[in-house]
């Protein structure tokens, strides 16, 4: 029998962690936070908020029922802060149980340790490569196998148990043409599944949009036909994205250089995700520069507000979280944004109350000051329902138990299970955080 404990991110959008059981030893996958719950995103250091603060707020998932038990191994999924930001607070619990991850993925675990303020992390951390199984027990593997999503390295975790397999799918989309040449492994993934697939825990943020998620390239064409209009006649530029989508930015920046101006990257998230992107190769950043530091952030705004058609400005700040650079660019502060400003939106509003009512704030702020706005040259990262219908044909998984949503999303994502000839109750379990469903 195989134990799945239902941690964190069955009941909302974030706070990720679910634990695999199998003869007494457990698997832990993502140690997430959830980032509205402490009005974060971006420029909040959160570090420095202790573990019991955020506990209180729900912030972070609340691990009690596996706490005593025998966990062999924690696997990251990819490095958004909804599946490694608790990973400071919580792998303690476990001490020295190795964390296994993709590069990308484990250098950013890496800085999200460093910064822990609170607790002293002892677990030995390893950068696993696609397609390496790595054996934790003597009846225990893990595997990450190459996905696309909106951060590099990211990855489906396959727990190999004598029963099957168990694919934890959070986060994913099927996109066949990422500028960053990233593709995923539909080879593999067609093998585990004629392998044997007992369980498949799948993310369902995004499984009532009734198509398939659109690639990012066309993400990069929205942003080519706005900026290379021969309209464009915009003294200043300024844009914002999610910190950690590489490929947008790389994007990003390519267009400032053809457009004959500097990109300048501002915000503290911004220089973190892209310095270790860097150093992996997974951006190049020829003829722009990141700006981290308050006093350099001033001096570069200041120097940018005197010449502003010569740079693109890519800025934190997209959901209109404290803090971030935009928000303070549309309260006032840093930058005499105004009539003569483009301010160009490539992110969604992540769909919670508090980001919503955020973003509404900063529109209005903007728009009070006379700046144009262009939203939505955007596609997301989430899979939609032709996406995880495509990936239940390819691991015709015997059981399936919805992750990553708000209990609408599960029930979704259950409906959908069902249109495949699943039965909620049989093969298909809707479960809240806390709570564990067995396998036989």
């Amino acid at each position: 029998m195989i134990k799945v404990y239902t941690i964190g991110g069955y009941e909302e959008v974030g706070k990720n962690m679910t634990a695999i059981e199998y003869e007494n030893e457990i698997i832990i996958i993502d140690m997430g936070i959830r980032l509205d719950r402490v009005l974060i995103h971006e420029d909040v250091n959160f570090q420095q908020m202790s573990s019991r603060d955020l506990r209180k707020l729900g912030a972070i998932p609340d691990d009690t029922s596996i706490r005593n038990k025998k966990v062999v191994a924690i696997a990251l999924s990819h490095g958004h802060l909804d599946h490694i930001g608790a990973i400071a607070k919580l792998a303690p619990h476990y001490s020295n149980v190795p964390i296994y991850g993709t590069p990308y993925t484990i250098k950013l675990a890496k800085g999200e340790v460093r910064s822990e303020q609170y607790f002293e992390v002892t677990n030995p951390m390893y950068e696993t490569q696609y397609g390496e199984i790595v054996q934790v027990s003597e009846n225990l593997a893990i595997e990450f196998v190459q996905i696309t999503h909106s951060i590099p390295h990211s990855s489906m975790v396959v727990i190999h148990t004598p029963e099957g397999a168990v694919v934890y799918a959070c986060d994913y989309k099927f996109d066949n043409h990422n500028p960053l040449g990233e593709k995923p492994d539909y080879k593999r993934l067609k093998e585990i599944g004629q392998e044997g697939v007992k369980i498949l825990i799948p993310e369902s943020t995004r499984v009532a949009e009734q198509t398939k998620t659109p690639s990012e390239a066309s993400a990069k064409l929205l942003l080519e036909d706005f900026f290379y209009y021969e309209g464009m006649e915009e003294k200043g530029l300024i844009t914002t994205t999610f910190a950690s989508h590489i490929a947008r930015l790389q994007e990003l920046i390519e267009i400032a250089n053809n457009m004959g101006r500097q990109a300048v990257l501002i915000g503290r998230s911004l220089a973190k995700y892209t310095g270790i992107a860097k150093q992996l190769g997974l951006i190049k950043m020829k003829g722009a520069k990141a700006v981290r530091s308050p006093a350099a952030v001033q001096k570069t705004l200041r120097e940018v507000s005197q010449a502003r058609e010569n740079y693109l400005l890519i800025v934190t700040g997209h959901q209109g979280e404290p803090g971030a650079i935009l928000t303070r660019m549309a309260s006032g502060e840093l930058y005499d944004i105004g009539k003569n400003d483009t301010v160009v939106f490539s992110a969604g509003v992540i769909p919670n109350p508090l980001n919503i009512a955020q973003r509404y704030a900063l529109e209005t702020k903007l728009r009070m000051r006379g700046v144009r706005m262009v939203k939505d040259l955007h596609v997301s990262g989430h899979s939609s329902r032709e996406d995880h219908r495509y990936l239940i044909k390819l691991l015709n998984p015997e059981n399936i138990i919805p992750a990553h949503g708000e209990f609408r999303m599960l029930t979704y994502y259950a409906e959908l299970a069902e249109e495949e000839g699943y039965l909620i109750g049989r093969d298909v379990f809707v479960s809240r955080n806390g709570y564990k469903v067995d396998v036989r």
